[in-house]
């Protein structure tokens, strides 16, 4: 149960002067130059400081964030959510399924599938409810119970079946790569998305997890207009060789091997303006300072 408070606002002058719209690049492209406009975001988790909804969102206002994204089926009042975006001016810009990793689309239990099509149903009126414009799914797992093509199959009818009401409430089904072992090249994500025939499912370009194997900026070039929303986060090829696979993800943004300036002309070149969501170790309010101006340099990098 979540009470309201007072938020009390951080004293320092800094907080107070940060940017509180879309950072704005300039950007040249084939001589001519361009107004890159991104939006910055973090995942609702990410935030430590304040114990209510209102008080979350005041601090990403009061840190120059222009949205959040929060994950769906949760736990949250509504009609709280609704009221701390309009009274902070921080719109929840997309949710989350909190469900797919624990019962994904491609589980051999029909049980299980129908567990995550219902979250994915829940997830979209959320959605519409917040006044976001994404759902994020994770759409397949492949393993040992569940093979290559079984989860193709199986996520696709589940997918197929939910898209309608997708459609009805105006919501994007936005499918993010992740280390699922499913959908393992641009190409066939492409080919993924566009055997739906439908505008609203597309990427939700995770740049970070793709840098362990691949190169981002050629996703983002071959995905193109399926792009939707984008991630940011960082991995390091080094850290994976000298201490671990999950240990690549442990360093700042900027101090790893994604190449953000070829990202972000990559992001150009296929016309994307949106959301740019940091989804990397949250904190209190100084913590949260920093990711803001991490991704204030990679977006006009």
């Amino acid at each position: 149960m979540y009470r309201r408070r007072t938020f009390i606002q951080a004293s320092t002058g800094t907080m107070a002067a940060m940017l509180a719209g879309p950072v704005v690049g300039h950007v040249a492209s084939g001589g001519e130059s361009m107004n890159r406009r991104m939006t910055k975001a973090v995942k609702y988790g990410m935030v430590k400081p304040g114990s209510t909804v209102q008080e979350k969102f005041q601090v990403l206002a009061t840190l120059g964030f222009d949205g959040v994204e929060l994950d769906s089926p949760n736990d949250l009042d509504t009609s709280e959510v609704i009221e701390a975006s309009r009274s902070t001016g921080i719109p929840v810009h997309g949710v989350v399924c909190s469900e797919h990793w624990k019962s994904p689309l491609s589980d051999p239990d029909p049980e299980v599938r129908a567990r995550c099509s219902r979250a994915i149903e829940v997830a979209i009126n959320d959605a519409k409810s917040y006044g976001a414009s994404s759902v994020l799914v994770v759409p397949a797992v492949v393993n040992q119970r569940t093979s290559y093509d079984q989860a193709w199959q199986r996520s696709t009818e589940q997918l197929k079946a939910i898209l309608p009401k997708a459609e009805s409430a105006g919501i994007d089904i936005a499918i993010e790569n992740v280390w699922n072992h499913f959908l393992l090249s641009p190409m066939e994500a492409a080919r993924y998305v566009d055997q739906f025939g439908s505008k609203r499912i597309g990427w939700y370009m995770d740049i970070g997890n793709i840098v362990n194997y691949g190169w981002p900026q050629q996703w983002v070039r071959i995905l193109g207009h399926r792009i939707k929303k984008v991630d940011v986060k960082e991995y390091s090829r080094s850290r994976r060789d000298d201490e671990g696979l999950w240990k690549g993800f442990q360093v700042e943004l900027l101090e790893g091997d994604c190449n953000w300036p070829e990202v972000m002309k990559a992001l150009d070149e296929i016309g994307y303006q949106g959301w740019m969501t940091a989804e990397i170790g949250g904190g209190d309010a100084q913590r949260l300072k920093v990711i803001a101006d991490q991704m204030d340099r990679i977006i006009a990098s």
